[in-house]
């Protein structure tokens, strides 16, 4: 009786990993075993990078959101207050899309803020 060695499924497993290491330079795309290695890693890399981009972006909205506060007089840290006293709930990501792409509308919001600033400073 022949020996089974289920090539098909073998072939398609081993065709998945090259395909995952295109690209990849001289052994590391054509060899089963180094490939298996470098598609593993990358997949690992693509995971944790997922995570990263989120805080990535975070932190590149917050700068900007910054930025436009100083340029407007106005900390960051009382821009946030701000907001929440007033109870606009904007996240960071549009805050820094209007500080970006409309200025002027942004430094409607910073004038809100200063006004509530204001009025609760006369109230001490």
């Amino acid at each position: 009786m022949p020996r089974a060695t289920n090539k098909p499924a073998g072939r398609h497993r081993r065709k998945k990993i090259l395909k995952l290491a295109k690209g990849y330079r001289q052994g590391r795309s054509r060899q089963y075993k180094r490939a298996k290695e470098f598609a593993e890693r990358g997949l690992t890399y693509a995971y944790r990078d997922r995570k990263q981009k989120k805080r990535d972006f975070r932190s590149l909205w917050i700068v900007r959101i910054s930025a436009a506060c100083k340029t407007a007089g106005i900390s960051y840290n009382r821009f946030i207050h701000g907001l929440n006293e007033l109870g606009i709930s904007l996240n960071r990501k549009m805050l820094a899309e209007m500080a970006y792409n409309r200025p002027e509308q942004f430094n409607q919001i910073v004038r809100q803020i200063k006004g509530v600033e204001q009025s609760t400073v006369n109230k001490i």
